[in-house]
């Protein structure tokens, strides 16, 4: 636990936020350096936003670790986990590394910089027990997954049909230890509106105010999602006009969309579409774009022994080990190393914790040894056959 809290306070001293490029190569070198110290094969590949891509459209985004490692084994076994965060440069000084109790605190800890620092000791604990009986063992540690892995998903993918098992180090639960059979797809909303500016004290009446409608809109469309189904949909940003006195002619809102399903997707769509028809202000324009980005993922019978395994090994040290078989919340890589899989997916192999996304991260200290433990152990039973599907 010393080493691996020592670990964590060095990744969460590195700011790295999905934009912050000059960051994410400072962490990047540092996890390289690590993976080529315990023996490995390290490659810093750099990445970039296909053309497309309605937010990036063709940047460079964070670049990739990859390592591997050959050895005398059965089957080839990769790890994966993200070093991008979603804060913005300054905010690592509000929360620097502590620890208080049984909690590790510091900005992306639980998102998923625990992840990272497990997967470091877990090829460092397996050099150290020389343990060779895998036919590859690789990591890989991506910096653009908190935007979509806009630049590393066709490795993902690519990685997914070539390994016998992927293991996802997304975070470990948070009240009980748990590890993922599915997690959901994720969606954008682009609502614009249209108007016509106009004085706002002295003819308003002439104007057709754009942010007037796209608050209709949004109101509208707000209570679109379906609890029983895990489809959410929930209007995070907007813009529209510029000064005080001028009916606004330009106006833009953003929606978050969760879904279960990639299929609810394709109706959440067609009825937003269907809505923006009916309009409050007259002679306004309403358009909508509506992007797909990581989909949902569902195991395989692969993944189904590997979860069954993991809890095996969980039991073996008298501890309780949820199969979380229905996605809640945000999506994962896991998604795109499942789309074609050659044998089986699972995640959450990262720290038990809390607070994600939130400024206030932390990972219970106490889930170090059992997920280290965990890790470990799924290597070696992978790697060397040991399990069948």
């Amino acid at each position: 636990m010393p080493a691996v809290l020592e670990s964590l306070k060095a990744l969460v001293a590195i700011e790295s936020g999905s934009r912050d490029l000059e960051g994410l190569e400072r962490i990047a070198a540092l996890v390289a350096g690590r993976l080529a110290a315990a023996g490995m094969a390290v490659q810093t590949l750099p990445a970039q936003a296909p053309s497309f891509n309605p937010q990036l459209k063709g940047a460079k985004v964070g670049p990739m670790v990859m390592a591997r490692k050959a050895g005398t084994g059965k089957r080839r076994v990769l790890l994966i986990a993200h070093m991008d965060t979603v804060y913005p440069r300054g905010m690592g000084a509000r929360q620097p590394f502590r620890v208080e109790g049984d909690r590790a605190y510091g900005l992306g800890i639980s998102d998923d910089k625990g992840g990272v620092a497990l997967i470091l000791h877990t090829v460092e604990l397996l050099e150290r027990m020389r343990f060779t009986d895998y036919a590859e063992l690789a990591a890989l540690i991506n910096g653009d997954e908190e935007i979509g892995s806009a630049g590393s998903a066709q490795t993902i993918t690519r990685l997914g049909r070539e390994y016998d098992a992927v293991f996802s180090f997304e975070g470990g639960g948070f009240e009980r230890d748990m590890v993922r059979l599915a997690t959901g797809s994720i969606a954008s909303v682009a609502l614009r509106v249209k108007g016509k500016a106009s004085h706002a004290g002295a003819a308003p009446e002439r104007g057709r105010n754009a942010l007037v409608e796209m608050a209709h809109q949004v109101l509208k469309t707000r209570g679109f999602g379906e609890d029983d189904k895990g489809l959410t949909i929930n209007w995070t940003v907007a813009t529209a006009g510029q000064v005080r006195n001028v009916i606004p002619a330009d106006a833009v809102a953003h929606a978050d969309v969760r879904a279960l399903d990639d299929a609810d997707l394709d109706r959440l769509e067609a009825r937003l579409r269907q809505a923006i028809k009916d309009k409050l202000i007259p002679d306004t324009e309403v358009t909508l774009e509506f992007t797909r980005g990581r989909p949902a993922f569902r195991a395989n019978a692969a993944s189904r022994v590997l979860a069954q395994h993991a809890r095996a090994i969980f039991k073996e040290m008298g501890l309780p080990l949820e199969i979380r078989d229905r996605a809640s919340g945000g999506g994962t890589d896991a998604a795109y190393a499942g789309i074609d899989p050659k044998g089986g997916v699972l995640e959450s192999f990262g720290l038990r914790g809390f607070g994600a996304h939130s400024g206030d991260e932390y990972v219970f200290i106490s889930s170090i040894a059992p997920r280290l433990a965990l890790a470990a152990r799924m290597v070696m039973d992978v790697g060397s056959g040991k399990l069948d599907w």
